[in-house]
């Protein structure tokens, strides 16, 4: 069973950085596919980082590209999402997600477990 926890999230100043993580204390996290998504007051809950299991492979919203990096440790059963140049845009409740298969990473219904969500504000 999948159970992802995401930390991290806060109030940091435009410009600044932040690094978000996400745990989970299931027994197959290597297995999965891991991404995060975001959403903002009264809009779409939205792509912005995947990392497959199988090599690392990544993809960035092209918003957040050159800015957001997302790694992973199996070891320690954690994905992270390093933010940099953050910009009040960038504001929203963010999420990571697992995805077991692996067809459609960008996509909400591509995934089936998600966190509870940690707040990221950049105040404009």
């Amino acid at each position: 069973q999948v159970q992802l926890v995401e930390s991290g999230g806060g109030l940091v100043q435009s410009g600044g950085s932040l690094e978000l993580s996400c745990a989970d204390s299931g027994p197959s996290f290597a297995s999965y596919n891991m991404g995060w998504f975001r959403q903002a007051p009264g809009k779409e809950r939205e792509f912005v980082a995947a990392i497959t299991w199988k090599d690392d492979t990544t993809y960035y919203a092209d918003s957040v590209k050159g800015r957001f990096t997302i790694s992973r440790v199996n070891a320690k059963n954690t994905v992270y999402l390093q933010m940099s140049s953050l910009k009040p845009e960038d504001t929203g409740v963010y999420y990571c997600a697992a995805a077991l298969l692996g067809y459609n990473l960008r996509d909400v219904g591509g995934y089936e477990y998600w966190g509870q969500g940690t707040q990221v504000t950049v105040p404009s």
